[in-house]
């Protein structure tokens, strides 16, 4: 809720009580009454810069920090249902946009390179013979694991102009990954990257995770050195949550909270190797894009502007007005339920949103705002006059106390979050929720 009094008692607290990455949160999704018909939404939207969007629900492990739409499994048979459901998705979701166009395609998890590789290249195909993506064009995305970045996987999303790749290594310390639950070794994960390195991926992205148990300031810069060796373009650094139903959430631990320093150290780190910081997590070595499937005549996807594709069970649709899903969950049996009824759909069954987010005005606005704060580029003033008819600070007085409180800074038309601001970008995000939405959030019984 936005009151200064709020926000106060939010910064007095410690800056990791949530994990803010998008808005509305799927937490505050509901049932669609009556359900969204979805070639009437999709015809209103702009449809010549989309971001297409295909999950893969499967993992080789579940890790103890994972909240995911996930699952654990190794058998190719209900792999292969879920291909197929997925194909049959597509195909009505074609139907669905039309003459459409995309900007950049990305395929998560999960851990997409779960999949045999027969179905990994399926799920290539369905985004450029079936949705009709130029892969060879456009900014591609895919997520890998140590254990599952084989060669010949490599091999087939380089052949298909992947250009990015994002591995989750969280930690080079293996008492530390042992203690998240996670199954990999820092010999199997040096030998991983330095096969992607080898075949000339032009963006490669290490995720790490500072909290870990036994994990202390030194070892956290430990890892963020052995990261800096393979030179990654870019690096993201995420503070650990423990969440209810994941392996670290059942487990009764003492904790020494430790993230502030470790976010401070590491990020005094990077900056002074040359990376610069594009939020409170992303780091970069270089422009996205160089070398890359970016060209100038590229069209410029923007995740404020442009609609969001999802494909597969976990995925999320983003148009103007309304957000999109399957239901979530976390456990076991709440994942294996939903996968089922996925698998199960009837085809004109995908012509339709049947469980999401309708967003008014204000949450538009809330959206643009909390999207644009949250990165280094700022909210743009200027910008948002243009695109909503009004002005940030008559639609939000209160943000003048982000600046009074050293939270931002204002030049000419662009507020900017300070660099104390950008360490506690996640309580500045969940205050600008609205009411309506964090009333959601906190009704929501997880499963």
């Amino acid at each position: 809720m936005l009151t200064i009094q709020n926000l106060k008692s939010k910064i007095a607290q410690s800056p990791y009580q949530a994990y803010v990455y998008s808005y509305p949160h799927k937490t505050a999704y509901r049932p669609l009454t009556p359900a969204v018909y979805l070639p009437e939404l999709w015809a209103q939207q702009d449809r010549q810069a989309l971001f297409l969007y295909i999950h893969i629900p499967f993992c080789e492990m579940r890790c103890g920090f994972c909240n995911l739409f996930t699952t654990v499994s190794h058998n190719e048979d209900f792999m292969s249902q879920y291909v197929r459901t997925l194909q049959r998705q597509a195909q009505r979701m074609k139907a669905v946009l039309g003459d459409a166009s995309f900007a950049r395609f990305a395929i998560g998890g999960g851990t997409p390179t779960q999949l045999p590789i027969q179905h990994l290249e399926t799920i290539l195909n369905i985004a450029e013979s079936t949705m009709g993506a130029k892969l060879q064009e456009i900014p591609i995305s895919v997520e890998v694991s140590p254990e599952t970045a084989t060669e010949d996987k490599l091999k087939l999303l380089r052949s298909h102009a992947v250009d990015r790749v994002s591995i989750g290594v969280q930690s080079f310390i293996d008492s530390e990954v042992l203690a998240t639950q996670r199954r990999q070794s820092t010999t199997q994960v040096e030998a991983t990257l330095t096969r992607i390195k080898e075949m000339g991926f032009p963006t490669l992205n290490i995720d790490l995770i500072y909290g870990l148990p036994g994990q202390t300031v030194n070892s956290w810069l430990q890892s963020i050195q052995a990261t800096l060796r393979f030179q990654p373009e870019e690096i993201y650094l995420y503070p650990l949550y423990v969440r209810s139903l994941t392996g670290l959430g059942r487990t009764e631990q003492e904790w020494d909270d430790i993230r502030l320093a470790c976010y401070r150290e590491g990020r005094s780190l990077l900056l002074s190797q040359g990376y610069t910081q594009v939020s409170m997590r992303m780091f970069r070595r270089v422009e996205v894009g160089q070398g890359s499937n970016l060209s100038p005549s590229s069209p410029v996807h923007s995740c404020q502007a442009d609609g969001m594709v999802g494909l597969g069970c976990g995925a999320r649709s983003y148009t103007d007005s309304l957000h999109y899903s399957n239901e979530y969950a976390v456990g076991a049996k709440g994942i294996s339920e939903i996968l089922q009824a996925y698998i199960q759909t009837a085809d004109e069954s995908f012509d339709y949103a049947h469980y999401g987010f309708q967003l008014n005005a204000e949450e538009q606005r809330r959206r643009y705002i909390l999207l644009s704060l949250l990165s280094d580029e700022g909210l743009n003033c200027a910008s948002y006059r243009q695109q909503f008819r009004s002005e940030v600070y008559a639609d939000f007085p209160e943000f003048s106390e982000l600046i009074a409180l050293n939270l931002a800074i204002k030049d000419e038309d662009i507020l900017q979050l300070t660099e104390f601001g950008i360490e506690r970008s996640d309580t500045i995000g969940a205050w600008l929720f609205s009411e309506k939405v964090q009333e959601l959030m906190d009704g929501y019984e997880l499963k």
